[in-house]
């Protein structure tokens, strides 16, 4: 099969995003959608959209890429950064930054490591993310809001209440693993406030192009779409890596080999994917593989990839 490559700022990527939507529209087998929120149990698996954003705004989209969706854990990188940048690295010497080998909701290795989870985007680790940003906000789910609402230019994103009371109604095991840590004194927050704010931040839906722009300080080294700057170019480095490290749950490895972007996915069928200095991407669709990654999603970022040869390898 032929190789497309787009080099040049003088070729957009719609004729690339065109072709990956025919032929992942002629795949079969897109997964199951997350059942064990009921909330989103009744998404078509058969839905796909994906959008690419460059770095001064301009957005290519396919498929259903203006459709909100539930964000889920994707929202984990915008908090970890949202954090980040207010402590530095004293941040670090509560959460890990190391692949954890194990389901997004274990809570095996909390045990053996002292309440500390093994990186920031299996839940546990979030919860600690979460949980300092409310320390030092008062409203870390606001906050997130807040910051996607101005990156994306879209003031209408919002919490899905629905969402949020269905993953509160089954949260008992980020229940457990918040009142562990908060064991080893890991967690400020009383733990019901502290779930609120978790709940309610996965909750945000948002569009592919809503997320592929939010995603843009990253590819911009730390600098938001106003101009601002939000982390240090070393700081947005260290976010990129632990995405491209840790970002697909346990199958971060099987993302790498076949992406080669720092990428981060939610249960919701989102995955966000950064190539620094040039774009950020955004794909969805809700059928998920046995590890809670979105199937043809994966599939969609690997031909993206291979197509234009844009990765960090």
């Amino acid at each position: 099969m032929a190789i497309m490559r787009v080099p040049s700022s003088t070729q957009t990527f719609q004729p690339v995003l065109e072709r990956i939507a025919d032929e992942i529209g002629r795949t079969p087998g897109r997964g199951r959608a997350a059942d064990y929120i009921p909330a989103l149990a009744a998404c078509d698996p058969r839905s796909f959209g994906m959008a690419v954003a460059e770095l001064d705004g301009t957005v290519y989209g396919v498929g259903d890429w203006r459709e909100p969706f539930s964000t889920q854990s994707i929202t984990k990188v915008f908090t970890l950064a949202l954090d980040l940048a207010r402590e530095g690295d004293e941040l670090w010497e509560h959460v890990g930054r190391e692949p954890s080998g194990n389901p997004f909701n274990s809570l095996v290795q909390l045990e053996y490591e002292n309440g500390i989870p093994r990186n920031p985007f299996i839940n546990a680790g979030a919860l600690v993310v979460t949980d300092r940003l409310q320390t030092r906000t008062g409203d870390a789910a606001g906050e997130l809001l807040a910051f996607l609402r101005a990156e994306s230019g879209e003031p209408s994103l919002d919490f899905d209440h629905e969402i949020a009371a269905s993953e509160s109604a089954h949260g008992d095991r980020n229940a457990a693993l918040a009142h562990f840590m908060a064991s080893y004194g890991n967690i400020d927050n009383p733990v019901p406030d502290l779930l609120d704010q978790y709940f309610r931040q996965c909750s945000i839906r948002a569009s592919c192009a809503d997320l592929a722009l939010a995603t843009g300080f990253l590819a911009r080294h730390g600098v938001r779409a106003d101009g601002s700057r939000l982390l240090t170019r070393s700081q947005a480095k260290q976010v990129n890596a632990v995405m491209l490290t840790c970002g697909t749950y346990d199958a971060a490895g099987d993302f790498a080999y076949r992406v080669g972007l720092p990428g981060k996915s939610g249960v919701g069928g989102g995955i966000i994917a950064v190539v620094p200095g040039r774009c950020t991407l955004c794909v969805w669709s809700p059928g998920l593989d046995e590890r809670g990654n979105s199937v043809a999603g994966v599939a969609a970022l690997d031909r993206f990839t291979t197509l234009t040869g844009l990765s960090v390898f």
